[in-house]
């Protein structure tokens, strides 16, 4: 293949979130300011400070409708859900599910990150039969379940994917760091189509390390609705998520051969790291690195920054809330009266991990798609250092039809960020 500069373009998309299934009925969520976040039972069993999270309801019905009994013997909740995600983006691009004795496709593959996925596995069977000498008990298919990759491998075989295929994994901006490396592949002309994103499970275990932190929610136990918090004055830490985000992304050539539909356009992106320097660390991003990774994104994209339209943050409802918004109005170079419309998709589903971004990526591209930016949840109390940027976060939602741009960044443990820009699509 000829490395050249290409349009990349997305095709599809595949969501399973914790107020809705499927794009159009996430967007629907997105536009009414439904929220997916309620009591969690076994996490008071359990102890948990915070015992409210975000979880996909109906996945057992789903996992049945989408999946062989043969496919989902060796497969946990993580690779559920990124398989079901997986086989909506593909559809909903006008794919089809190739025969498992044909060929492989060679243009295509997948980027599918996780940030602690598989845990459960290691914790509920595992673990539990080595301590108990019972290893010759695991059966054939313990590897596959708890392998790193296991969830965009699968992908692959569901798929017949013969490119690049591969899970990444960088804290919170795991699925828009998948994105960005997805669209910089087909750009370059190595891949014509790549399912990128992330997914996550629902477990005691992955969120156990957090509530030990004391960085969840965890006053809000009787009000799971009013959990999720961002850019509130009483932020009292994040509310966890789960689920999967995957865009099935496609060169502008490829797309328009085939007749399909676009959503959006992807017009830049950017991914660094603040080095555990300057006040960042594991756990606090380098507001530098922040504001320089805004930078690379808007400067690939080639547009001044008022060009851009709307903002979905990572915004978590921790302290970090007022940084990340002042990091925007410094890279962008705005005074609060003129920044973007701010926004916080965790609002509504709390914070899904190596799924976040994925997930928060397919709910910008919808509001492109469907001309709106949905309220933010939860912050009619706004911080008193947001006090300047007030007019420009939404408590309703904004119809808008010509919204043009929107910026989507993920900053993740282990001072890592990522930041990508989407555009409605121009022929």
């Amino acid at each position: 293949m000829v490395e050249r500069e290409r349009r990349v373009v997305v095709t599809g998309l595949g969501v399973l979130a914790p107020n809705a299934h499927g794009a159009e009925a996430f967007a629907q969520a997105l536009r009414e300011g439904k929220s997916g976040i309620r009591f969690q039972p076994h996490l008071a069993e359990a102890g948990f400070g915070c015992c409210v999270g975000g979880v996909p309801e109906g996945v057992l019905e789903l996992q049945a409708r989408y999946l062989t009994d043969e496919e989902r013997f060796a497969m946990n909740q993580n690779m559920t859900y990124s398989a079901i995600a997986a086989l909506d983006a593909w559809s909903d691009a006008g794919l089809a599910r190739a025969p498992a004795d044909g060929e492989a496709d060679w243009g295509a593959g997948a980027i599918i990150g996780t940030g602690i996925g598989g845990i459960d596995t290691v914790a509920e069977k595992l673990a539990p039969k080595v301590d108990a000498g019972k290893v010759g008990r695991l059966g054939s298919t313990m590897v596959e379940q708890v392998m790193s990759s296991g969830n965009s491998a699968r992908v692959a075989g569901l798929l017949g994917l013969g490119n690049q295929v591969t899970t990444s994994s960088s804290a919170c901006n795991t699925g828009t760091e998948a994105v960005i490396d997805a669209f910089l592949r087909i750009r370059a002309g190595r891949a014509e189509r790549m399912l990128a994103g992330g997914s996550e499970g629902a477990s005691k275990y992955i969120w156990a390390g957090f509530d030990a932190m004391k960085v969840l929610e965890r006053r809000s136990n009787d009000r799971p609705t009013e959990a999720s918090r961002p850019m509130s004055a009483i932020a009292g830490g994040f509310v966890p998520g789960s689920g999967a985000g995957l865009l099935l992304l496609e060169s502008l050539e490829s797309a328009e051969a085939r007749g399909v539909r676009v959503y959006a356009e992807v017009i830049g992106g950017h991914v660094n790291c603040g080095g555990h320097r300057q006040g960042g660390s594991m756990t606090a991003p380098n507001p530098t690195g922040v504001r320089r990774c805004i930078e690379g994104a808007v400067a690939m994209a080639g547009i001044h920054p008022r060009a851009i339209s709307a903002i979905n943050g990572h915004l978590t409802a921790t302290f970090a809330d007022p940084y990340e918004v002042a990091s925007w109005s410094r890279a962008l170079g705005l005074s609060p009266d003129r920044m973007p419309l701010i926004h916080a998709t965790k609002s509504l589903i709390g914070h899904a991990l190596g799924a976040a971004g994925g997930i928060e990526c397919v709910a910008s591209v919808l509001e492109l798609f469907h001309g709106f930016v949905h309220a933010s949840r939860n912050c009619e109390d706004l911080h008193p250092e947001l006090a300047a940027y007030a007019a420009r976060i939404p408590h309703e939602t904004v119809e808008w039809r010509d919204l043009d741009v929107i910026a989507k960044a993920s900053f993740g443990f282990g001072d890592v960020n990522g930041c990508v820009i989407f555009r409605k699509f121009q022929g």
